[in-house]
């Protein structure tokens, strides 16, 4: 990463995204921040020149390139792409989930990604000098789900086989991607995982967060990386969470 580079965060209002597109822009980055609402973007954008507020539904394909228009005639290239925007969906045992519930959640946190890292790796492909970053957000969920969880699940082990496609087919055009699994950062959408959470016996326990800054260090760490170097897969953790041990 060179001072200046062009980041793109999906989700950006909240959260994670907030946390990460604040540090990217930190340090250094112009950033786009994408979201569903304009105001809150603009909270995490702080009225910083090098911030660019592009509202946008990452499940609508023509959103989608409306964004990475407006990056490209803002800066000329994308450098890095935050696939960050997501939802946990219906909750409930799999005969439960109505396939409306489904078809949401997959559009959002699978088309969604998948039609932003389309629009990133044509923009990287085609730039001079060529290449860039995805770094895709999964989830411990990529990995074991929690219970009643189905939907949310299911996109985020597809998100592992997109990360590892996108990696595959990037190599001729030094474009790198990457996954980052999250477990339990302490943010507005995770909050009541601190006052209990379902477990696999079906009991309800608070689990640890921890602060999501750190996630954001994860991300930085990946993202300044040279294109000849790749994390991946990095999953970060509230060290006691019970994902090791779960079930």
């Amino acid at each position: 990463m060179t001072d200046g580079d062009v980041a793109v965060v999906t989700g950006a209002g909240s959260g994670v995204g907030r946390v990460v597109a604040t540090a990217l822009l930190d340090a250094g980055y112009r950033v786009a921040l994408a979201g569903r609402r304009a105001a809150v973007l603009e909270e995490t954008a702080g009225g910083r020149e090098s911030a660019l507020v592009v509202p946008t539904d990452v499940a609508d394909a023509e959103s989608v390139a409306a964004l990475f228009a407006a990056v490209r005639e803002r800066w000329g290239r994308v450098d890095l792409l935050m696939n960050n925007a997501g939802t946990f969906g219906p909750s409930g045992t799999v005969d439960e989930i109505a396939v409306e519930d489904w078809a949401s959640t997959v559009a959002v946190n699978l088309t969604g990604a998948f039609l932003c890292a389309r629009e990133a790796f044509a923009a990287m492909r085609a730039q001079q000098p060529q290449g860039g970053r995805i770094i895709n957000n999964g989830s411990i969920s990529a990995h074991v789900p929690r219970p009643g969880s189905a939907a949310y699940t299911a996109t985020k082990h597809a998100l592992t086989g997109l990360t590892k496609s996108i990696a595959l087919d990037g190599r001729p055009y030094g474009i790198a991607c990457g996954q980052i699994d999250i477990g339990n950062a302490a943010t507005d959408m995770t909050a009541g995982i601190s006052v209990g959470a379902r477990q696999a016996d079906g009991s309800v326990r608070p689990e640890p967060t921890f602060d999501p800054k750190h996630v954001a260090d994860a991300v930085l760490l990946m993202a300044r990386l040279p294109l000849d170097a790749n994390i991946p897969f990095l999953t970060i953790t509230a060290t006691t969470m019970p994902f090791l041990g779960r079930g």
